[in-house]
């Protein structure tokens, strides 16, 4: 399905409809009289490398919201964690309730930030949520001697959580950490709209990217593996109902109730196990622990193995959420800013860019999208800063990145429509003004998450590997270069968390830096394998930067200007000036496409004239 065949409506609906076996139809916008129907083969299936919508494409709404939902549901252990995570170095490990209020604010900003990237950023359907990257430099932080908490406010009989002198303990941390972000936000905004970044990318290929989406998943097994064995058995269940529905179910129709104006009502056969296998998986596992939470299988003893595949295992989260809270910009008190705090999260910032660069182009092939041009990961990695600015100013404890959990959503669900992740950040805004809905779905239990991440990692390291497709692994240089890459990606980051004290220089600041680049696997991984791809020689077919950009213009492809222009007709109004054009932000081939049919109207224009006076020549004689 391409961005040709919509309708002058610009929507476009392939609801995979069967009306036999042999053939394949694509509804045109609801209550069209006529199909589009493509003879096929008897006992041939719809080929399992197509996409249900491409990211041009524009779902019903109902699809739309279920499907925002999903990819909702999908960053959620990642949104939720990161506040859990930082309660201990904001002295707010007892108070759950303000601990809910940092979750509904991570969701608020997030859906900020997806908005924004989505519609103005590098448009492509790419989930925008906080970054674990900056967490270990925010604990860091919060270690130093100054911030470490007060006896006090871990003894549960001498703390009291609503006192002042309670809430200025932790707020001024947060403040101390806000600050930093924002400060270090404004280099991720140089690098996105100076064009640096998109300078850099003219000299990363296959062999840069394949290590770091692959090292950006690998990683994440020991966390992936924690939450999964808190309860093997749920873990287990989530994933056989998620791959079954994705693998072995995607091609088996469910006849659901429809109406045409053609065809009145009838039944039509839709493919929900392809569109909604995390859904549907996520949904089950969780009805089958409330089952067992309700009849007390699982043990009550909250350190008993098991105990967080209970569903009220985070009950006072819902309990103690209010029903509306919004949040506001320095809802914690202004900002404050110190030298080592913006050093450290400055080292994550770094971090996040590389992960969002590889984020891009794993979205970008999953989502049918040709790979992103110049201009819109310049776009994207501006408007991350943007949004870490935002989430600076609104006090989340955290900045925002790229998600990948959603990247490898898209691969299994095969719907890369960005209107769906436009769905996606409006339910995250609602879920972070109404607190009680926000903690009902923080309430999963850790075990479902577990599983969901395994599978989703799994894709994210294949999708990494596949761009090796482009590239001559036959070429010892080319094997070299990624095995070499990825070992080093995952040797050199254990050997750090284990050996820290090696690395101190005695420069706080310099130590911090250090600790969060070399403990990263992504960046550790993505530059050697942009070093030694660009230094060892190699002719550009042996690289893959040929079939690299060539393997992308399939027929599941839209154009590079449908996908990434700016909307609203801003590229065609404003950037097709001439002074715009130098703009590293700014679609230059609109631009050049202006030029040219200036152009060819002049040369029509000289040849009418030039026509005009040989017929009067001609009359003359």
């Amino acid at each position: 399905m391409t961005s040709s065949n919509k309708d002058p409506n610009g929507l476009d609906n392939p609801i995979f409809v069967i009306d036999d076996g042999g053939h394949y139809c694509n509804f045109t916008e609801a209550g069209a009289p006529d199909l589009d129907c493509e003879e096929r083969p008897k006992g041939h299936s719809k080929d399992s490398s197509k996409l249900a919508y491409t990211v041009t494409d524009i779902p019903p709404w109902y699809l739309c919201i279920f499907l925002g939902i999903q990819h909702y549901l999908t960053a959620l252990g990642g949104l939720v964690a990161i506040p859990l995570i930082l309660s201990k170095g904001l002295c707010l490990e007892r108070d759950t309730l303000t601990q809910s209020h940092l979750i509904s604010t991570i969701f608020f900003v997030s859906g900020i930030c997806t908005l924004l990237q989505v519609i103005f950023g590098v448009r492509l359907p790419i989930l925008q949520g906080g970054t674990f990257a900056f967490l270990t430099p925010s604990l860091a932080m919060l270690s130093l001697p100054r911030w470490q908490c007060p006896a006090w406010t871990t003894n549960a009989t001498l703390e009291d959580v609503s006192s002042p002198e309670f809430i200025e303990e932790w707020q001024k941390r947060i403040r101390e950490l806000q600050g930093a972000i924002m400060v270090s936000s404004c280099f991720q905004i140089f690098v996105g709209f100076s064009g640096l970044i998109g300078f850099l990318m003219r000299f990363i290929g296959p062999l840069t990217i394949a290590p770091t989406i692959s090292l950006v998943a690998l990683p994440l097994f020991d966390s992936a593996g924690k939450d999964a064995g808190s309860h093997w058995g749920i873990a287990a269940i989530t994933i056989f109902f998620i791959v079954l529905f994705s693998q072995y179910l995607k091609n088996v129709p469910v006849p659901l109730p429809a109406y045409q104006k053609s065809r009145k009502c009838h039944f039509s056969k839709v493919y929900l196990f392809q569109i909604f296998p995390v859904l549907f998986g996520l949904s089950i596992s969780w009805i089958l622990c409330l089952v067992l939470t309700v009849t007390n299988v699982f043990p009550s003893d909250p350190k008993a193995y098991g105990y967080l595949a209970r569903t009220d295992s985070k009950g006072d989260v819902v309990s103690k959420a209010p029903w509306f809270r919004f949040p506001y910009p320095g809802q914690w008190g202004v900002p404050t800013i110190s030298f080592a705090g913006v050093f450290g999260i400055l080292a994550g910032v770094i971090s996040s860019m590389v992960e969002s660069v590889g984020d891009y182009y794993a979205c970008a092939r999953l989502s049918g999208a040709p790979p992103p041009p110049m201009h819109a990961i310049n776009r994207g990695i501006g408007v991350e800063g943007i949004g870490c600015l935002l989430a600076g100013a609104w006090g989340t404890g955290n900045g925002t990145t790229s998600y990948s959990e959603n990247v490898g959503a898209l691969g299994i669900t095969r719907v890369g429509s960005r209107m769906v992740i436009v769905a996606g950040g409006c339910v995250m805004l609602l879920t972070g003004m109404f607190g009680k809905v926000g903690a009902v779905f923080a309430s999963i239990p850790t075990p479902i998450i577990g599983g969901m991440f395994l599978v989703m990692f799994g894709v994210i390291t294949a999708v990494g590997v596949s761009n090796l497709q482009y590239t001559d692994m036959n070429s010892s240089r080319n094997l070299f270069i990624f095995g070499f890459s990825i070992f080093a990606g995952l040797t050199i980051p254990n050997w750090v968390n284990n050996n820290s004290d090696v690395l101190k220089t005695g420069v706080m600041q310099l130590d911090q830096v250090l600790q969060v680049l070399l403990t990263t696997g992504m960046f550790v991984g993505g530059f050697l394998g942009f070093l030694l791809d660009n230094t060892i020689p190699g002719s550009k077919e042996e690289r893959g930067l040929l079939a690299w950009k060539e393997g992308y213009e399939s027929d599941d492809t839209a154009n590079t200007s449908d996908v990434y222009d700016l909307p609203f007709g801003i590229g065609s109004k404003f950037c097709a000036a001439r002074w715009f054009q130098y703009l590293p932000m700014c679609p230059k081939q609109r631009a050049e496409h202006s030029a040219n049919e200036h152009n060819s109207h002049t040369m029509e224009n000289h040849s009418k004239i030039n026509s005009g006076k040989d017929t009067e020549m001609n009359t003359r004689i």
